[in-house]
């Protein structure tokens, strides 16, 4: 038994020219566990991806897994299988001549690539599409189809390079379930690229949050959307209102007229601005009373309809921001909400961030 991560990466730098993609990046992923790297566009999680595997080789800093050094090496002394955003599966070769592609190698006998390409076939729940063509299939078959053949040489790590972008919301809901399912039968240390915040809150064991080629923030699903480490990190997963306010002396902040109060350290001291950080399903209008933490008298200016819940804007007055506030169907109804209606609303201290600075992120 050891503690020592299965993969570990150590100050990787990767330039394109004058571009720096990566800059001194450093993680460590233990045996077994399922990471996403997420952000924007750009972030340098595809090129972290790619160095990992050997197809985007570092400027600089190490790759170590499972204690060996792999910096150096070519993508194919590397253990990994891979399944890009594309399937990247040959049209000319039936479903199990795809999935056992890498096998042909391996010196297998033809009855032993047939047993081994059937049970990844069932592990996928494909077992009767063998003698089909990739044409023949839907494009979630399709990406099963490449991740059966991902998994065809029992790899130590599996690569995802955004998988589900290319497919429409039914099936990526589903497929995201079934892969989950499957790393969690596998038990195989996996590493999934994806901008979708929603992917990477309902698979990952950790979610590694990157902005311009530097890691954000790593933690659990809950850890970053409940205790985001940046106004990025906040910005970016999920939905927050940000409130420039100023630092008063006796610890609380100033938001024009209004005083709120917050938990969270403020610093620096007074006269400072800082940001508030606060999601829209923590804004508390129920059971409002004059003793309720930073109580504010709002106007409902809009209500969006969104299926379980409805996104409020509230006004707090004149030349102030207004807040988003998700309120439950049942919540809406029971208090007949409506536009142009007056609502106290409390702003708990507990679920308020602080961020430096008093400029609201893009």
């Amino acid at each position: 038994m050891t503690d020592a991560p299965y993969l570990k990466i150590e100050g990787l730098r990767k330039q394109f020219g004058s571009f720096t993609a990566l800059k001194n990046v450093s993680l460590e992923i233990p045996s077994g566990e399922f990471v996403c790297f997420l952000g924007p566009s750009g972030c340098g999680k595809t090129t972290l991806l790619r160095a990992v595997a050997g197809l985007d080789v570092q400027t600089a800093g190490r790759i170590f897994q499972g204690g060996r050094d792999i910096s150096n090496l070519p993508p194919s002394q590397r253990d990994f299988g891979i399944v890009f955003q594309s399937y990247a599966l040959f049209p000319n070769l039936t479903v199990s001549a795809n999935v056992g592609y890498g096998l042909v190698n391996r010196r297998l006998s033809r009855n032993e690539t047939a047993t081994r390409v059937g049970e990844l076939l069932q592990l996928v729940g494909l077992p009767d599409s063998g003698d089909k063509y990739p044409a023949q299939l839907s494009g979630g078959q399709q990406q099963r189809v490449a991740l059966a053949r991902a998994l065809a040489l029992s790899p130590g790590l599996l690569l995802l390079d955004e998988p589900l972008s290319a497919l429409d919301a039914r099936v990526r809901a589903y497929l995201r379930t079934e892969i989950r399912r499957l790393h969690q039968r596998l038990g195989i240390t996996t590493i999934m690229v994806t901008h979708d915040q929603e992917e990477a809150l309902t698979m990952a064991d950790r979610i590694v949050v990157m902005n311009q080629g530097v890691i954000e923030q790593v933690g659990t699903p809950l850890e970053v959307y409940r205790q985001p480490a940046s106004a990025f990190v906040a910005d970016f997963v999920g939905t927050t209102n940000f409130l420039a306010t100023v630092v008063r002396d006796n610890g609380a902040v100033q938001l024009g007229p209004l005083v709120l109060a917050c938990e969270a350290g403020l610093s620096p001291g007074p006269g400072h601005g800082v940001t508030l950080a606060i999601r829209p399903e923590d804004v508390v209008v129920r059971n409002v009373t004059a003793q309720s933490p930073n109580r504010i008298a709002t106007r409902v200016t809009g209500i969006e309809f969104l299926g379980s819940f409805c996104r409020t804007s509230l006004s707090l007055g004149p030349e102030l921001p207004t807040l988003l506030a998700d309120f439950s169907i049942n919540l809406v109804r029971d208090l007949s909400i409506t536009e142009g209606q007056d609502l106290w609303i409390s702003l708990p201290p507990e679920r308020i961030r602080v961020f430096p600075g008093a400029t609201n992120p893009p």
